[in-house]
């Protein structure tokens, strides 16, 4: 089944040539997919750790000259094709007026009575997370490559919200919203206005493409997810048309849904290792599809990472294809088996390839 994409973002008027990168997320089959990775800047890194020992997250997320040189790293190390903005989904939180703990991973004290629900403000733009955007300026200043801004999809966020920490199933979250669909409604309107600001800021800032994070959207029946999760993911991209950057949908675990997260207005749509890229292009047509090698695969022996790269390079075919894993990096990852990685897909010439 193959949709095609609604309320597309508009072209901003050029000025250079685009990148690699941001023609294949506009649309391009490119002759080589370029590359990114979640979780590049990160624990795996040597450069990182050497940070790391002096700051805690919290501190290199919220000093802009931290996080832009963290964000930088893996960029000068490996060549990547973009630059992922280091921060947490859940910064935007704070602005909210929810204190956030993070250890790295979020704690919070659960939001879950009507009156803490009331009481969260929704920030504007320009309130939201002033270091994100400073770090994001000072990022793009010195970098080529595009930089890719985030945030957290609602369904995911308010996940966090009302748990208070990262869960393996969220139980206590499913069954809130099973008993509580009004006040979820209301939190999930003020998470995604919240989620708005946060993208229009970093666009504002300099990014060139925003990801939308709905890394919890798996653990969801197709009935909750249309009722609490679509509506609201479509009302952030809709309203973030009008910037004229790409817009990329992750949604891991979520091949039951495909059908619906298709009808998201975004450009990529990125997906995990459980299902291939050729399966993954029949639901979402000719949009950019995002991944999809499995994280663990980095943890093998070199010859294996080499196979399982061109794997999904093969599978990429057909369309346009950006090279990234079905997940963020583990932090046990070799940095030398990331280097051999980007070295594959870099090799692989998709104009000659047999698809």
């Amino acid at each position: 089944m193959s949709t095609t994409t609604t309320d597309r973002a508009p072209r901003p008027e050029k000025t250079a040539p685009e990148s690699l990168f941001l023609r294949a997320a506009r649309g391009e089959s490119t002759a080589r997919a370029p590359i990114w990775l979640m979780r590049q800047a990160g624990r795996y890194l040597p450069e990182y750790q050497k940070i790391k020992r002096q700051h805690d997250f919290w501190t290199m997320c919220s000093t802009p000259e931290l996080a832009a040189e963290v964000t930088l790293q893996p960029v000068h190390r490996y060549g990547m094709d973009a630059a992922v903005i280091f921060t947490d989904i859940m910064v935007p939180a704070i602005a909210m007026g929810v204190p956030v703990d993070f250890t790295p991973g979020p704690v919070i004290s659960p939001i879950r009575s009507d009156e803490q629900v009331t009481a969260l403000r929704v920030p504007g733009e320009n309130e939201v997370a002033p270091s994100l955007s400073e770090a994001i300026r000072l990022t793009a200043k010195e970098t080529a490559v595009p930089v890719i801004g985030h945030a957290g999809a609602p369904l995911t966020f308010a996940a966090y919200l009302v748990t208070g920490r990262k869960s393996t199933d969220h139980v206590d979250f499913r069954t809130w919203l099973s008993d509580n669909p009004a006040r979820a409604h209301a939190l999930l309107d003020k998470v995604a206005e919240t989620s708005t600001s946060s993208l229009r800021m970093q666009v504002a800032a300099g990014a060139r493409l925003v990801q939308l994070f709905d890394s919890w959207v798996g653990i969801h029946d197709r009935a909750t997810y249309l009722e609490f999760g679509l509506p609201y993911a479509k009302r952030i991209m809709q309203n973030l048309a009008d910037l004229g950057v790409p817009r990329a949908y992750f949604t891991p675990q979520a091949a039951h849904l495909y059908d619906l997260v298709a009808t998201v207005p975004a450009e990529v749509l990125s997906v995990d290792w459980r299902t291939p890229l050729s399966r993954s292009r029949e639901f979402f047509g000719n949009r950019a599809l995002q991944g999809n090698l499995d994280p663990a695969v980095l943890l093998a022996e070199p010859d294996t990472v080499v196979k399982a790269a061109e794997t999904i390079l093969h599978e990429g075919l057909g369309g346009p294809h950006i090279f990234n894993l079905g997940h963020g990096v583990l932090p046990e990852t070799p940095p030398d088996n990331v280097a051999r990685l980007v070295d594959v897909v870099r090799d692989f010439d998709r104009t000659t390839s047999d698809s």
